[in-house]
């Protein structure tokens, strides 16, 4: 049976990842003291075949797990200027990210589900709360996943989330910018297929780090609802009308083509 990194064993369902990239050993896992599924994306293949730079662009679970020391690494090791949390303001306020703590980065609250609205467009009357009683009254927990995940990004709350976390991360200049969410999963994971889009990172490549999580976030906080194949594919199909990821950049958030060209120079190594 196969295990994660903490060494707990997996159910047979859990999808996992190819072999990492050895440019990109433990798809760029972070060896921190308590923040478990914080990954850099540098070494993945880009655009032109130009490798990502390491230490610029992070993904992360929420901060707030971490030690001093952790925090002092991303301080100082990495000199973070951006934090981007996905989270809702309950679960700010439950664990708020140490932000006191790294003075010069810029904190944004990019909220992708609120509190009070977790999936409503202007073509459906049904909210994401409603599929998830539907789903448990089935005892189908992997339906209301599959239903739930076009929300993040295809709903207005996700669409002003995902565009100011974009531009956010296009107007860092120097030091590294972190993404998080509660796990690192689906909100996050969702950001991270955004960002590595705009990289020119392949679709493979795209769908093997979101997968990767569930080899690096300890199970009992990703065992109700593991990264799937099956979701990552729901998305895809619902971003289908928008011209799929790369279309939802530049037609829905608005992002330019000489945006994502600047972006990946900074970004790619020579």
């Amino acid at each position: 049976m196969a295990q994660n990194y903490w060494g707990d064993e997996l159910p047979s369902r859990v999808d996992l990842p190819p072999a990492a990239d050895p440019a990109r050993p433990g798809y760029g896992r972070i060896d921190f003291d308590k923040l478990p599924n914080t990954r850099d994306l540098g070494g993945m293949t880009g655009a032109g075949g130009r490798r990502v730079k390491h230490g610029l662009l992070l993904r992360s679970g929420t901060l707030g797990f971490g030690s001093p020391a952790d925090i002092d690494r991303l301080r100082d090791d990495y000199d973070l200027r951006l934090v981007v949390d996905f989270r809702n303001l309950i679960e700010l306020s439950e664990l708020p990210d140490p932000m006191d703590l790294i003075l010069a980065a810029r904190y944004l609250h990019a909220e992708i589900f609120s509190d009070s609205q977790v999936g409503v467009t202007q073509e459906h009357e049904k909210t994401a709360f409603e599929y998830k009683l539907e789903a448990m009254a089935q005892g189908d927990p992997v339906e209301f996943m599959t239903l739930l995940y076009p929300h993040m990004l295809i709903d207005e709350t996700g669409i002003n989330g995902y565009r100011s976390f974009v531009r956010a991360v296009l107007d860092v200049e120097e030091g590294a910018a972190l993404w998080h969410c509660y796990v690192g999963r689906d909100r996050c994971g969702m950001g991270s297929a955004l960002i590595e889009t705009m990289l020119g990172v392949s679709r493979d490549d795209i769908l093997a780090d979101y997968l990767a999580t569930n080899l690096y976030a300890p199970i009992d906080l990703t065992l109700d609802s593991p990264a799937s194949i099956c979701y990552f594919e729901a998305m895809e199909r619902a971003l289908e009308p928008h011209g799929g990821f790369m279309g939802y950049l530049t037609g829905t958030l608005g992002i330019t083509e000489n945006e994502i060209a600047a972006f990946r120079e900074r970004c790619l190594e020579d």
